[in-house]
């Protein structure tokens, strides 16, 4: 055993009692959620009213959740939202077009 051991008693200064106030992390947004997501389904509905076929319909559907997804997280969710939106629907409906220019291709490959 080492000979510097030493036993050292514990002491406690008095009990200390204060009061903890929560801050939340990020503005209460119970009203901008039930604004969030009409206009989410507003704007969906319009966009998959342009929409035709089943795969087009899924993958609009997909980056209006991710559009929210990340629309969300920023400062200003009912802002960005539109445009980022958008954009997701615009980037998913060009890779459907084309991933079926891709098996048409593919098609006629396999005809030959």
């Amino acid at each position: 055993m080492n000979a510097n051991h030493k036993h050292l008693k514990a002491e406690f200064g008095p009990e200390t009692r204060f009061e903890v106030q929560p801050f939340p992390s990020a503005p209460f947004r119970a009203d901008q959620e039930s604004r969030f997501e009409r206009l989410k389904g507003l704007l969906l509905a319009d966009r998959l009213r342009a929409t035709w076929g089943a795969k087009s319909v899924s993958q609009v559907r997909r980056a209006a959740n991710e559009a929210a997804a990340l629309s969300w997280v920023t400062e200003y969710p009912l802002l960005v939202f539109p445009v980022l939106f958008e954009e997701k629907a615009e980037n998913a409906l060009l890779v459907v077009d084309r991933q079926q220019r891709v098996r048409e291709r593919s098609r006629e490959l396999m005809m030959l």
